[in-house]
């Protein structure tokens, strides 16, 4: 092994250096007495992960992640911890490590809950660990050490309770690592996870090889002493071994082939490590010379690589006996790679870093963001999820879309300001139009102006610009803006002119604002614009306040008013001849403690006792709150708005609605909007007394999903 390298602490406050030693020794009292939820102790853990990761990659800043695995459970504020010892880089490794063991856990425990396995789990705790991984690779090395030393552990400690994590093993960490090409961790994590899912089987191949163990090491050295023999005479230098036998192998081999134990091919093997690419094929020759090839069983990976970058000759060739010997023949440099993958050859190091290692990393995240979609793919019968789509932008970080997303929405995603001033985009390379249907893998650029606004044909569906809600939301309120900016302007220019006739340009805006309800000047130029006052009031806003003598009682209590609002019915006390609205901000329905508020220009605004915004108004100008009280009206109803938060799914909204059939009510307004697999669904609907409202809450908390209802 490798021994560990120093790690210099990268963070703005990092202290003294520490090594690998240093750091299991600062953490030892951390995580005393503290065990996983399989049992396992930290320290235990901690250890085991550094020794995996060391012989993948003696990477300092990963031997520190290993050892800092559990800082999270033991300290208060574990970032700045982090930051200030060992900098920002190591932080971020801690930290994704994390998310992706509480993922894991979380995964695990929703299927034991369930007593079954979900596919959109699984697919989920792959989408995480694709967004994880963009932060940096070495998370990934970091996952799969973790998960095998639990495997390990289990085996040792005998444990129960190692099959869910022995399933999500092969349903995910062993193909990833395939994926990625870290062979050395592969066969492990499969060996040890069909040990405790089938256990009899396991021990059945084990011991069918153990009883021709013999026979096979015999038939192999002398294999090997010939071989060996033929490369001293004919000049290559090489490296000629025995091949380790893996039984998950064999018995896929046996179960998919329908092959006896005798069948398998690669039961006895060898493998021969050369120099060049040249020599390979040279070998292969004298392989073939020596033996006698099964023709069907001869794959050339060098010319053909796998998708995960696998290279190697694989030959199987038999003796006179009929005994078949399986013969793989690769260069160092292959051999490297098919051992530890990606691990072998990713330069971490900042100044490492060119643009073989950019293109190296975009193209092994297409092959991952392509394996996601396959796993993605449900079996018959399970529901299937709403599509997302995988894109890179050209530095290879992972942006997740809708299906059907465009560089628009791209553009958008990366950030508002980009989305505004985008004017083009490359895909691959090639310039496309913004509104592309984007496939998952491509890498995208967005070519973006210096200044300017997004187009109103954007918002147009049957252009099909944007496919995401939130694109087209941040678009919308970009016009918002403008719109606004646009209308306070014009109703600075009408609120001037009025001032002007007046005679008395010298008053400021601010103090007519407040003089006329408004918060600030912007708002009240709006609302000139809209003419939701008179210009005339303004005159009456600045004319000296009267002094009125203070009404005998007899003046409130002989006056009063039942004023009608639509259907629903207010009595205000005191006032005649008033106009009533019903505040849109808390919608009040009988029996609600209720406040009145004389407004300019729009009559009295009958507000719920608690509504912040009639607090604010009392405490303001008290002076103009009157009290009122529900009149009597037997066929009176009053808008209520309900929200009802829930996991969005395919019938919500039907279920939701047939509440509101049962109960009666009509609902005059909804207003809906899902985001990240969460459903925000607003109601109005027209009632009697608040009582009716309560009641249909009551009924839509018990229909599927639902999280929370609550009046608005």
């Amino acid at each position: 092994m490798v021994s560990p390298t120093v790690m210099e602490a990268k963070g703005a406050d990092a202290g003294t250096p520490l090594d690998a030693a240093a750091t299991r020794a600062l953490v030892e009292p951390l995580y005393a007495g503290k065990s996983l939820r399989t049992g396992e102790p930290f320290i235990a853990h901690a250890d085991g992960i550094a020794t995996i990761v060391a012989t993948l990659r003696p990477d300092a800043d990963l031997l520190a992640a290993a050892h800092l695995f559990g800082v999270y459970d033991v300290l208060r504020d574990p970032d700045d911890w982090l930051r200030s010892r060992f900098g920002a880089t190591v932080a971020q490794l801690v930290a994704d490590l994390r998310q992706l063991m509480r993922l894991s856990e979380l995964t695990r425990s929703r299927e034991e809950s369930r007593g079954r396995s979900n596919p959109n789990d699984q697919a989920e705790a792959l989408r995480r660990m694709l967004l994880a991984m963009a932060n940096d690779l070495r998370v990934v090395l970091l996952r799969l050490a973790s998960r095998l030393q639990t495997l390990r552990y289990y085996a040792l400690s005998k444990a129960a309770g190692a099959e869910p994590i022995a399933r999500e093993t092969l349903d995910l960490y062993a193909p990833l690592a395939n994926r990625l090409g870290i062979w050395q961790l592969k066969w492990e994590l499969e060996d040890l996870s069909f040990r405790f899912l089938e256990p009899e089987t396991y021990k059945a191949v084990a011991r069918l090889l153990d009883e021709k163990r013999v026979e096979r090491e015999s038939f192999i050295d002398a294999a090997l002493a010939r071989l060996r023999g033929m490369l001293a005479e004919a000049g290559i230098r090489a490296e000629v071994t025995g091949r380790p036998k893996h039984i998950y192998s064999i018995y896929s081999k046996m179960r998919s082939k329908g092959l006896a134990f005798e069948q398998v091919y690669d039961v006895r093997g060898m493998r021969v490590i050369v120099d060049e690419v040249a020599q390979c094929y040279q070998v292969l020759a004298l392989v073939h010379s020596a033996w006698t090839p099964v023709e069907s069983e001869y794959d050339d990976y060098i010319a053909r690589p796998k998708s995960n970058g696998y290279q190697s000759l694989h030959t199987v060739v038999g003796d006179d006996a009929g005994r078949t010997l399986e013969v793989q023949i690769r260069t160092r440099r292959m051999h490297e790679h098919a051992e530890l993958g990606v691990a072998a050859h990713w330069r971490y190091k900042e100044g490492g870093k060119g643009r073989d290692d950019d293109e190296g990393r975009v193209a092994w995240l297409r092959q991952l963001l392509a394996w996601r979609a396959e796993v993605d793919a449900p079996p018959a019968g399970v529901p299937v999820p709403e599509e997302r789509i995988y894109v890179l932008t050209p530095q290879a970080r992972v942006v997740e879309l809708p299906s059907g997303g465009t560089p628009l929405d791209f553009a958008y995603h990366i950030h508002s300001e980009l989305g505004h001033r985008c004017r083009g985009a490359r895909v691959n390379g090639a310039m496309v139009p913004l509104n592309t249907p984007l496939a998952t893998g491509q890498t995208v650029e967005i070519v973006s102006a210096k200044s300017g606004g997004p187009s109103r044909d954007w918002l147009n569906p049957e252009l099909g610009y944007l496919r995401s809600a939130r694109s087209r939301a941040k678009v919308r309120q970009w016009f918002n803006a403008l719109e606004f900016e646009q209308s306070v302007a014009a109703g600075r220019e009408v609120v001037e002119k009025e001032l002007q006739r007046l005679g008395k340009t010298a008053v400021k805006l601010d103090d007519l604002a407040k003089r006329l309800g408004f918060g600030n000047v912007d708002e009240l130029c709006a609302a000139a614009t809209k003419e939701e006052f008179s210009v005339r009031s303004i005159d009456q806003a600045l004319a000296p306040a009267a002094v009125e003598p203070e009404p005998a009682p007899h003046m409130l209590t002989g006056k009063s008013r039942d004023v009608t609002h639509g259907r629903g019915k207010v009595l205000v006390v005191g006032v005649d001849s008033l106009l009533t609205q019903l505040a849109r901000c808390c919608r009040p329905a009988p029996p609600d403690e209720i406040g009145g508020y004389v407004t300019r220009g729009r009559g009295v605004s009958i507000h719920r006792a608690g509504c912040s915004n009639l607090q604010a108004l009392i405490r303001r100008q008290p002076e103009r709150v009157v009290e009122v009280a529900w009149g009597y009206q037997s066929d009176a109803v009053y808008p209520v708005e309900l929200l009802v938060i829930a996991q969005d799914r395919q019938g919500l909204l039907r279920d939701i609605s047939e509440v509101f059939v049962r109960e009666k009510l009509n609902v005059i307004g909804v207003s809906t909007q899902s985001q990240r697999g969460e459903a925000r669904m607003e109601f109005t609907a027209e009632v009697g007394s608040a009582s009716e409202i309560a009641r249909v809450a009551a009924q839509i908390r018990e229909v599927a999903g639902v999280i929370a209802v609550r009046r608005r």
